[in-house]
């Protein structure tokens, strides 16, 4: 028997916790329900519902926020539209400029690439050789027109 490879990609995907399992094998079992939280108008739906609102809750507590202020996406290309397309409208009266990183995710670069096209003007600055961020190279960068700087903390495709 070969010996499996190490997996190292988890940014991709990983294995569920066994506590998160728990919590939410119920909503995937028939017999417990598996309602779509949209759906209020049967028992099922309303369900779904309470549970999706009971973990915006928890997690909102966890981090010191409020509920409202918790928003759920389907992945990270769509929260990184929800972010940097919200806030660059929401901020545009006080300036246009954006600035990232070239290595940024491609979800990133995408939507700056769409804000261009939209009258933003994006600075993408290069890494350092070991892959870091030059803080003095984002600090030249910074303009009174800067409305947003979007880095990852870690790269996971360098």
């Amino acid at each position: 028997m070969s010996k499996l490879p190490i997996y190292l990609d988890y940014m991709a995907t990983t294995p569920i916790d066994p506590l998160v399992l728990e919590e939410m094998l119920p909503f995937m079992q028939t017999q417990a329900g598996f309602g779509n939280a949209a759906s209020v108008t049967h028992a099922y739906g309303i369900a779904a519902l309470k549970a999706v609102e009971t973990a915006r809750a928890t997690f909102a507590q966890t981090i010191g926020a409020t509920p409202e202020s918790i928003i759920f996406t389907s992945g990270a290309t769509e929260a990184t539209n929800l972010a940097l397309i919200g806030a660059s409208r929401f901020y545009q009266r006080k300036g246009r400029h954006i600035i990232t990183l070239a290595t940024e995710h491609k979800s990133v670069l995408a939507t700056c690439e769409y804000l261009t096209r939209e009258g933003f003007s994006v600075t993408y600055l290069m890494p350092k050789p070991n892959g870091l961020l030059d803080l003095e190279t984002l600090k030249a960068a910074l303009t009174p027109e800067t409305i947003l700087v979007s880095i990852m903390h870690v790269n996971n495709e360098i």
